[in-house]
């Protein structure tokens, strides 16, 4: 077959750039009309030479298109073809933007869908390929799982500050007793009576130490305490309170007789302490505040969301921080000095089984017994570790300390007060509380109990773990039901104290049994056991 084409319809040939679609004609016309003597044979050999001069080029464009279309889009095949057909590589960016295929679409903000069925109507409606649907999918999972997150923070947030709170009833029960005080003569009876004095200081009886403002705690621990006790009438109770809660305190042991056992109870402005101690002290609290005060202006949201393993920090919004109370046991031998041997019990501790046997341990040279090992035995030791406690990125901290070591656990502790007199554990305490100062207050996560692991360091002699359960004023103990009957002591470590109504149901019984509920003043408060 001969084609003919005149000399004037060739001048007259449009061809396309070859930036299309690889030199593709585009709007080649025959002029059909032109006449017939100007027509001109073009012969196989002139086609075969246009063409091996064209598709080279052809081929060497269509691959750089296919290189660059695999950057940009999910089928090379699909962005080459609409390039060829005239489309711009800025028609195809704006065309991925809008319908959720370029990059843009991952943070979501030009489409949010709140569940599935919206995300795949959306990529039906708008034609949209499977990778536009991945992106989407992705930051549609992503924004969630920081929505929920965000709220599981807040969550425990909040969790944690209705802890710090205090209850509507035990505000209750201290105004009651305060008014007991004032309008009853046998609220300010002195306690214990004078026949009793003398077992304040006699060795031979058990004495067991309470630092607290809390009436109703201290109630349920005297109460527990006696009632698992095979010779109450051994025992005397010495209660250490502050002085806005004396007369309160004061009222409730006077009307509400503990039997055979005395009961101490003594408010801190009752002390007459030497000056180098009231200076000493003075200095231990401010140090504690000034801790306190860093830790809560360094404190960010976005430091603690995420993961439990930061939710240590929360502990900077316990008032116990900086309660005085709450620090006094270090300076047990001044608040005691006729006495050589005490219990001391938290008042957030459930007692459960005779406590004689703690009396006659022997410390083997040691200041304090305490549990190390918890009920799950060695190497378990849940959010008890040291790296728990401290901040082992500083250096002074990391040369002494194994991070992975146990701390010993304060709720049930025995002191040999008189050896303890002849150690230097509350001078190293006041060392380690200024080398804290002039750190920056890096050395330790918030909280009481860093100080105190430092200063009794080389101190400590471990008693079987049965004698103190602890972390149940948290959400969700899993210590099992077995293990919490036999315990010496339960202990409501954690936010979830037992007189809160956050206190997890499953062993807030243990608690609340021993209040005496036909008190007059607790039904008048509305406290239900």
């Amino acid at each position: 077959m001969k084609v003919y084409v005149s000399a004037i319809g060739i001048k007259r040939l449009a061809v396309s750039a070859v930036a299309g679609c690889g030199g593709v004609w585009r709007g080649m016309k025959w002029k059909n009309s032109l006449p017939a003597a100007g027509k001109r044979r073009l012969s196989h050999r002139t086609i075969r030479l246009f063409a091996g001069l064209l598709l080279p080029f052809l081929l060497v464009r269509t691959a750089l298109l296919v290189f660059e279309s695999a950057a940009l889009c999910s089928s090379p095949i699909g962005c080459l073809t609409w390039r060829c057909f005239g489309g711009s590589d800025g028609a195809l960016e704006a065309s991925g933007s809008e319908n959720g295929g370029g990059i843009s679409t991952v943070d979501g903000s030009n489409f949010d869908p709140v569940s599935f069925k919206d995300l795949v109507k959306d990529m039906t409606i708008n034609r949209q390929d499977i990778k536009a649907f991945a992106f989407k999918t992705k930051a549609m999972i992503a924004k969630m799982e920081h929505i929920v997150k965000t709220a599981q923070w807040h969550e425990s947030m909040y969790w944690h500050l209705a802890a710090r709170g205090v209850p509507k009833s035990l505000h209750c029960l201290s105004l009651e007793m305060a008014e007991e005080y004032a309008v009853n003569a046998a609220a300010r009876s002195r306690i214990p009576l004078p026949q009793y004095i003398h077992r304040l200081t006699d060795i031979s009886f058990h004495h067991v130490v309470l630092l607290t403002d809390n009436i109703l705690a201290a109630s349920v621990v005297i109460s527990s305490t006696l009632n698992t006790s095979r010779n109450p009438e051994k025992l005397v109770f010495h209660v250490v309170t502050d002085k806005k809660t004396y007369t309160s305190m004061h009222a409730w042991f006077s009307v509400n007789s503990i039997g055979s056992a005395v009961v101490e109870v003594k408010g801190l402005h009752q002390y007459d302490w030497p000056h180098e101690v009231n200076v000493a002290v003075k200095e231990m609290l401010e140090i504690h505040h000034q801790i306190w005060n860093h830790n809560y202006r360094s404190m960010k949201t976005e430091d603690l969301e995420y993961g439990n393993e930061n939710y240590h920090k929360l502990d900077v919004l316990s008032p116990s921080s900086v309660s005085l109370l709450n620090h006094l046991r270090v300076y047990l031998p001044e608040l005691f000095p006729d006495l050589n041997k005490v219990v001391f019990l938290d008042d957030d501790v459930v007692v459960q089984h005779d406590l004689s046997p703690l009396w006659d341990l022997d410390l083997n040279q040691k200041v304090v017994a305490a549990v190390v090992d918890s009920w799950c035995l060695t190497d378990c030791c849940p959010g008890r570790k040291y790296k728990d406690y401290f901040n082992f990125t500083n250096l002074i901290i990391s040369s002494i300390l194994d991070e992975n070591r146990c701390g010993w656990l304060c709720g049930v502790n025995v002191f040999d007060l008189q050896r303890w007199r002849k150690s230097n554990i509350t001078e190293v305490y006041h060392q380690w509380l200024k080398l804290s100062l002039n750190s920056g207050f890096e050395l330790w996560h918030p909280g009481a109990l860093p100080p105190v692991l430092l200063a009794f360091e080389n101190h400590v002699h471990a008693i079987d773990h049965s004698w103190h359960i602890s972390g149940l004023g948290y959400r969700y103990p899993l210590v099992d039901k077995q293990i919490l009957e036999t315990a010496g002591v339960v202990h409501f470590s954690g936010p979830a104290k037992p007189w809160l109504e956050i206190g997890s149901p499953e062993v807030r019984h243990l608690w609340t049994r021993h209040i005496n509920s036909s008190n007059h003043h607790i039904r008048k408060c509305g406290i239900s056991s």
